[in-house]
């Protein structure tokens, strides 16, 4: 079975003055469709570096990133943007919503990003933020909610278009226990209910009973968990 993402010895490093830094260090890795897959490790052990790679953000100093057999960092700018927006969802630990819109209204941007049709984009953002629980807040501005209800509408904006992989970076960073669990919780159920997979990086080992698989990232080697 092919998998959806495939990185092969991939490794990125960069220049420090006279000193060359390695962020990642020959990694491989098999992502596959409906599959929950968690990267823990501290801070700086090069868990954004992996997404940014998978997600089209940077690219490798060596190595090969596919997505369905494609190889991300040969695509043109014009086709990574167009890529991100119809296949993949991305879920921040800062939200990254824009304050000043309604939660209905930040959905839609990201469904009229993705191309969807102005008729359908209201449907859909409903139909996305009544999926997280917040179907009667879809008209508060975003500034106002709580920091669980934005990150909900964040994960209502990724899964709104209907991407194949999502990536989350920290989801439940900086938010308390029960609040955390809230949003493993819906990100482990559009696992299993649409089919969506799920490329989360944590320092939390909590996210550990949420994946499918789990790896950790020491000094940019990956291990086991």
């Amino acid at each position: 079975m092919s998998a959806l993402v495939e990185v092969r010895e991939a490794a990125r490093t960069y220049r420090q003055g006279a000193r060359t830094v390695t962020a990642l260090d020959r990694v491989s890795l098999r992502i596959e469709a409906g599959r929950m897959v968690a990267v823990v490790g501290r801070s700086g052990s090069g868990k954004t570096t992996l997404l940014n790679l998978i997600g089209g953000l940077d690219r490798p100093t060596s190595g090969t990133v596919l997505y369905r057999g494609q190889v991300v960092h040969r695509m043109s700018e014009r086709q990574l943007t167009l890529w991100r927006r119809r296949e993949l969802g991305f879920v921040f630990q800062a939200f990254a919503l824009v304050p000043s819109l309604t939660a209905i209204e930040n959905v839609e941007l990201s469904l009229h990003l993705a191309g969807v049709p102005h008729r359908e984009r209201r449907r859909r953002a409903l139909q996305a933020l009544a999926q997280v629980g917040l179907g009667k807040r879809g008209r508060q501005v975003s500034l106002e909610l709580s920091g669980g209800e934005q990150q909900r509408v964040a994960i209502a904006r990724a899964m709104a278009h209907k991407p194949r992989l999502i990536i989350a970076d920290e989801p439940a960073g900086g938010l308390d226990f029960k609040t955390g669990r809230m949003i493993l919780d819906m990100l482990r159920q559009a696992v299993d209910e649409e089919g969506i997979a799920i490329l989360t990086a944590t320092h939390d080992p909590v996210v550990q009973e949420y994946a499918d698989e789990t790896y950790a990232l020491e000094d940019g080697r990956l291990l086991t968990a």
